[in-house]
């Protein structure tokens, strides 16, 4: 509503209206890596795909992470629909994280990722 004539500018129909040229092109990589995260994403990924695991043994698995970095990917991964993270109230505290079907969908990537490394590196 405009302040002067108390009337709905009009706009377009949301249907009908055609931008000229696109703002932002999207690319579905980019997306894949804005789900996935950081550096040590596909790590985590990687030990969640041969089942649940506890902070404590994803650390020990992979060596040279910091608590902060795990911490900071798992809640990444969390929200992003990735993994589920289930608490169990015990002294201390129990939590486990398991693969979404999101999650266990990523294992063709991974797959392919670590065919071209054994070919290329």
């Amino acid at each position: 509503m405009t302040a002067r004539s108390g009337k709905t500018p009009a706009e377009p129909a949301a249907n009908s209206y055609i931008p000229k040229e696109p703002c932002v092109i999207e690319c579905s990589i980019e997306k894949t890596l804005d789900v996935i995260g950081g550096k040590w994403a596909f790590l985590v990924i990687r030990e969640l795909f041969d089942g649940t695991r506890r902070f404590g043994e994803l650390q020990r698995s992979i060596a040279s992470i910091s608590p902060t970095a795990l911490t900071n990917i798992l809640r990444h991964l969390e929200k992003q629909g990735v993994l589920e993270r289930k608490a169990f109230a015990t002294v201390p505290v129990t939590v486990e994280y398991t693969l979404t079907p999101k999650g266990r969908d990523l294992h063709k990537i991974l797959k392919e990722m670590k065919l071209w490394a054994a070919k290329w590196t």
